[in-house]
């Protein structure tokens, strides 16, 4: 499992009974997440600190309860990323800090390579990789199906001081997007997405991950320059192995070009534990440098 043990501003300081208490900065939060199953607080005490707690509805979705006045936005650090969080619907705060580990993987290999590197961010949501990518030199293609994720992806880019970089923002459905760049001829050295079990495009389009996933990567594969580093695939799916991803790519990208290929779990360690919390998989093409 791949631990992202780096940051300074995001911590996990307890898990249990289906929650994980989690310090932004300076602010404390309580949010649901399905893999603590377990019923053992190993520091009850630190609960109350907690600034807010999202609590989930037997009908569906939930909502926030406030023990103390939140900034309607605050920003964290990680290394020299700057990000925007606030408390948001379906428990989100705008950021997932366990993608961390792939910022750090794909920014690797931006700065080994030789040349101009092309990213594409499909299902960029709040612009974590497309900041991660921006600050090590690449230009970045950001495509979401929310205008409201791509504006909040413009507030990250220009928090991290980005903002003169070369970025397109574009808010679209994903697929139709990737056909229309195979019909320009436009080619990207490195693809990053981030599909959700199920969606809907900015049209109405239906995304289902098990039903569309593959195609989307043999339609990517389209779109990658003659000489590509990387092709990352993240999944918070429910069911879906790091194998799966990894097959997926050995009978797309690499069926056409020289690189290896990996997959694995992402995780985030909790503070003064051994306990980690596992939060997603991923699969991983990269070019031979």
């Amino acid at each position: 499992m791949n631990i992202a043990r780096e940051w300074e501003d995001y911590k996990i300081i307890d898990m249990a009974d289906g929650q994980k208490l989690e310090k932004w900065g300076k602010i404390i939060l309580s949010r649901p997440d399905p893999q603590i199953v377990w019923k053992n607080k190993s520091f009850p005490e630190e609960w109350k600190k907690a600034d807010a707690t999202y609590y989930r509805s037997k009908s569906g979705g939930g909502s926030w309860e406030y023990k103390n006045k939140l900034p309607q936005l605050w920003q964290i650090k990680y290394k020299d990323l700057t990000f925007n969080i606030k408390p948001m619907g379906f428990k989100h705060t705008g950021l997932f800090p366990e993608q961390a580990v792939n910022w750090d993987w794909m920014r690797s290999k931006i700065e080994q390579s030789k040349k101009e590197v092309k990213v594409l961010n499909l299902f960029a949501y709040t612009g974590g990789a497309t900041v991660a990518c921006l600050a090590s030199g690449a230009s970045v293609c950001h495509i979401d199906s929310s205008k409201g994720m791509v504006m909040y992806a413009k507030e990250n880019v220009q928090s991290s001081g980005l903002a003169d970089r070369k970025v397109r923002y574009i808010v679209d459905d994903v697929v139709k997007f990737v056909k229309r760049e195979i019909r320009r001829g436009n080619k990207y050295d490195g693809i990053v997405m981030d599909p959700p079990s199920y969606g809907r495009g900015a049209n109405g389009e239906v995304w289902q991950f098990e039903d569309n996933i593959y195609e989307l990567v043999e339609l990517c594969k389209q779109v990658l320059s003659d000489t590509p580093i990387f092709f990352l695939i993240n999944s918070y799916t429910t069911g879906i192995s790091s194998t799966i991803l990894e097959n997926i790519l050995n009978l797309t990208v690499a069926s056409k070009y020289k690189g290896k290929v990996s997959s694995g779990e992402i995780g985030l360690p909790m503070e003064n534990s051994k306990l980690i919390l596992p939060s997603g998989i991923y699969g991983r093409w990269e070019g031979i440098l």
